[in-house]
């Protein structure tokens, strides 16, 4: 009995060790903080009332696209809080993980899977998770999808619906 909790704490620890190691995880946060940072100066990334500014002036910005402008929504009420680890030179994933606590949803803003010229066999080493992500961004619902074939067979069937944001 007590091998078996031990193999499941195991295994607990194991998934959510990997979870944690998701590539894709933070990666709108860390992108728009990594731009914020090198649109300062070096010794204006020390000066916290800079920060805020240089927050803010990113957020303003109108090419931003629409995940960016999210991680703005997110960060604009909590800018003090990240001005402080920001300023102490803080890595831009370390950062993230940092405000994720604040906010659990800033880590969950991610870019839309690309899908421009996928044939087949690159749809079948994508999640189900990223299938159904790439059809909600479409606007597409699969009724009835059960199966990683199915859920590819709808990917591809509405390819045409590829947004210009998805790229």
């Amino acid at each position: 009995m007590r091998a078996i909790s031990i193999i499941s704490a195991a295994f607990v620890l194991a998934s959510s060790v990997s979870a944690s190691n998701d590539p894709r995880e933070c990666e709108v946060c860390m992108k728009v903080m990594t731009e914020v940072r090198e649109s300062l100066a070096k010794d204006d990334q020390k000066d916290k009332p800079k920060i805020e500014a240089a927050l803010g002036d990113y957020c303003a910005r109108e090419d931003l696209s629409a995940k960016e402008k999210k991680i703005c929504y997110y960060v604009d009420p909590i800018k003090r809080d990240v001005a402080q680890p920001f300023s102490l030179g803080m890595p831009v994933d370390r950062l993230c993980k940092r405000i994720n606590k604040a906010n659990p949803e800033i880590c969950s803003v991610k870019f839309p899977v690309k899908t421009e010229n996928l044939e087949t066999k690159d749809l079948t080493k994508l999640r189900v998770k990223q299938l159904k992500s790439i059809l909600m961004d479409r606007g597409v619902e699969c009724k009835g999808c059960v199966e990683k074939d199915e859920f590819i067979k709808k990917v591809q069937e509405t390819e045409h619906l590829a947004g210009a944001d998805e790229f």
